[in-house]
């Protein structure tokens, strides 16, 4: 015997269906009837479209009017409540499992589309057969064994990483893992197992530090030949990691001294007792003299760290640095400078080594000048770049104490120069795109790239990923060159703005199909004005 909630699903089916077919037949019947009198070359098309039209309407209605309502918390007995045909009760674990499966029933395996154009410009730069050369030397040429985990894979998991904000190799390896669009992107079916994390680390220690700068030149070369390396005009700065580590677990560099016992011996000596953890740490907040100094001090589980205090805060920090071309964005250089010392020390030698990839890539170009913030500025670097040949755009910071007249000749016309270059409107061009072209290489690496706080320690692991990072965010300087999105949220966020226009060009191509009469009947598909606007907007 049916039960009330069974007779109420099947009328319910049966009213979605017989609307469905109403409004099908209104649309279908008067512009079958429309054609029909005016003798219209395009009737079998245009009726194969509405067609199509009407069976998208009553599946949409059939979906709309589905009951999706949870049963009711009211019915005691759940092995017997039966709705549309299922009997909803507990679920049994643990059963056997089916020992055959269909290969029809299993989903299908497809990247998005996101990563099919990733996939296709590596395909164009020939990605996978410079990995395999590059990386040949690191494997055993051996037939016995098991075999290795393919470096492009690898290379391809860290693409995943950047453009999914994935700050580690373990949160890379799940995302890979669960996901059916990175899946087809990286080669895997459904029965296979993609890497474990360790398999990345595994990886990462092999591979040389030369073998990721050789695969960041290769989609720097990729840029030079779209034309997306101009090479002139060359910007620096700097930013902050967060290092994996912590200050309180810093120690003394000569005793190896844990940092709390030495603040200890230092109270005990006060005539404080050391015992007491409030007092010890009252008195390590007002003792005169305190002074956290790379020095003295560094952090047992990553030495490479330095202490320094930014932005009113103390803590341990790697500092990467960027070479920038400041008239395409285009990364030229990518490295994590010693963060303990100033900006400006080593610039021209820094200077120099971009300057010798550029020359590299197109030796028919040379670097014409230099664009960085107030940190770099120091006399030498000036008169050193100058020398150079180099127009130097960088700001003095200590133009208001400095003592220009006590200076000799050759400095004081170098500041000069210096000040010129500044201030011309070649200058002033430059110093507005360094915020914008810098800057935003290091919010894309950094802040949506997975790269603020560190997860691997040492500055060796560390600085072949952000070489890598530096690579994929010109590897999305090219995809929006040919594409017009470079990163996974601007693809989604441009999938809407696409549809609408696809919607306008259907809608032209749809006006001009119809015939020509006294009765403008296309008027009738047209959109409002106000809408027609803002879909040009975009």
């Amino acid at each position: 015997m049916r039960s009330r909630f069974e007779e109420l699903g099947a009328r319910r089916s049966l009213c979605a269906a017989m609307v469905s077919q109403l409004i099908a037949s209104a649309i279908s019947i008067p512009f079958g009837f429309f054609f029909h009198c005016f003798r219209s070359p395009e009737y079998p098309r245009t009726t194969a479209v509405l067609g199509r039209l009407a069976l998208f309407v009553s599946s949409l209605l059939s979906s709309l009017n589905r009951d999706t309502s949870p049963p009711s918390r009211l019915l005691k007995n759940s092995s017997n409540f039966s709705y549309k045909g299922r009997v909803f009760g507990k679920k049994e674990t643990g059963g056997q499992e089916e020992f055959w499966i269909e290969t029809r029933r299993l989903p299908k395996l497809s990247a998005g589309r996101f990563f099919q154009r990733v996939e296709e410009v590596l395909a164009e730069v020939g990605f996978g057969e410079q990995v395999h050369r590059l990386c040949r030397p690191a494997y055993s040429q051996r037939a016995d064994g098991r075999p290795g985990i393919d470096p492009v894979v690898y290379f391809k998991m860290l693409i995943v990483g950047f453009f999914e904000n994935l700050p580690s190799e373990r949160a890379i390896a799940a995302r890979c893992e669960d996901s059916l669009a990175v899946r087809a992107f990286l080669g895997y079916g459904l029965e296979e197992a993609t890497p474990d994390h360790s398999s990345l680390s595994v990886i990462r220690r092999r591979l040389p530090a030369e073998t990721y700068q050789a695969v960041f030149e290769l989609i720097l070369k990729a840029l030079k030949d779209c034309g997306l390396l101009k090479g002139r005009y060359i910007g620096i700065d700097s930013s902050v990691i967060e290092a994996n580590a912590s200050l309180k677990s810093l120690a003394e560099r000569n005793t190896e001294e844990a940092y709390w016992d030495y603040v200890k011996k230092l109270a005990q000596a006060a005539g404080i007792d050391p015992e007491d953890d409030q007092a010890v740490r009252q008195f390590d907040r007002k003792r005169p003299g305190k002074k956290l100094s790379n020095e003295q001090f560094k952090n047992r589980h990553d030495p490479d760290a330095k202490i320094s205090r930014h932005k009113g805060k103390t803590d341990l920090i790697y500092k990467p640095e960027h070479s920038v071309d400041m008239e395409s964005g285009a990364i030229v250089q990518a490295q994590l400078v010693a963060a303990d010392q100033s900006d400006s020390v080593g610039l021209a030698q820094r200077i120099h080594s971009v300057q010798e990839s550029l020359e590299g890539l197109k030796p028919e170009k040379r670097l014409t000048a230099v664009v960085a913030d107030r940190n770099y500025h120091s006399l030498a670097n000036v008169c050193a770049l100058q020398q150079a040949g180099l127009k130097v755009v960088i700001a003095d910071g200590n133009a208001h104490k400095r003592l220009e007249e006590r200076l000799p000749g050759p400095e004081r016309r170098a500041l000069q120069k210096a000040r010129q270059s500044l201030c011309s409107k070649t200058g002033r061009r430059l110093m507005r795109l360094r915020g914008q072209q810098i800057e935003r290489s290091f919010a894309h690496i950094l802040d949506c790239g997975g790269m603020r706080k560190a997860a691997l320690r040492g500055q060796v692991n560390l600085q072949k990923r952000y070489l890598f990072a530096a690579a994929c965010y010109n590897l999305s300087q090219l995809l929006r060159k040919k594409f017009g999105c470079g990163t996974l949220k601007m693809a989604l966020a441009t999938t809407l703005t696409r549809l609408l226009h696809h919607c306008l060009i259907l809608r032209a191509l749809f006006q001009q199909s119809l015939p020509r009469r006294s009765f403008n009947f296309s008027s009738l598909l047209r959109l409002p004005t106000d809408l027609i606007l803002v879909l040009e907007r975009l």
